[in-house]
């Protein structure tokens, strides 16, 4: 069976627990650090005065070459280490440095209204 279609979600939404255990999501951030050892890493966002961390597991995606500081984009599914702190079980992880980052926020606003007019419009026939 295939996984289900991932959304991008912010790390902001991932971390304040909007986003459900077991979805598969797409998230953008800095990485910020990376432990080969235990196939584990973190990404960062700067979201409202506020720092945001997501970790994620990386066993799927080894060997990658780590660029500490870079943007990455990760898909995967969300799952949860002690009820409270999400954790990304990582099947993409693709180095991004260089893309306009205010670009791609606005493109997934875009999306997120397409989505939205799509199921109104549904409903209403």
């Amino acid at each position: 069976m295939l996984p289900a279609p991932a959304l991008y979600r912010y790390l902001w939404e991932i971390s304040s627990g909007d986003v459900a255990a077991g979805s598969t999501v797409r998230t953008f951030g800095r990485l910020s650090s990376y432990d080969s050892a235990r196939s584990e890493a973190v990404l960062t966002a700067q979201h409202s005065a506020a720092q945001h961390k997501l970790q994620l597991n990386t066993l799927f995606v080894e060997p990658f070459s780590a660029q500490l500081g870079s943007f990455y984009l990760a898909l995967g599914e969300l799952d949860t280490v002690d009820e409270v702190h999400p954790v990304l079980c990582t099947r993409l992880l693709t180095c991004i440095e260089g893309v306009d980052l205010s670009l791609l926020q606005n493109a997934v606003e875009e999306q997120r209204r397409y989505f939205q007019e799509r199921e109104a419009a549904k409903i209403n026939t």
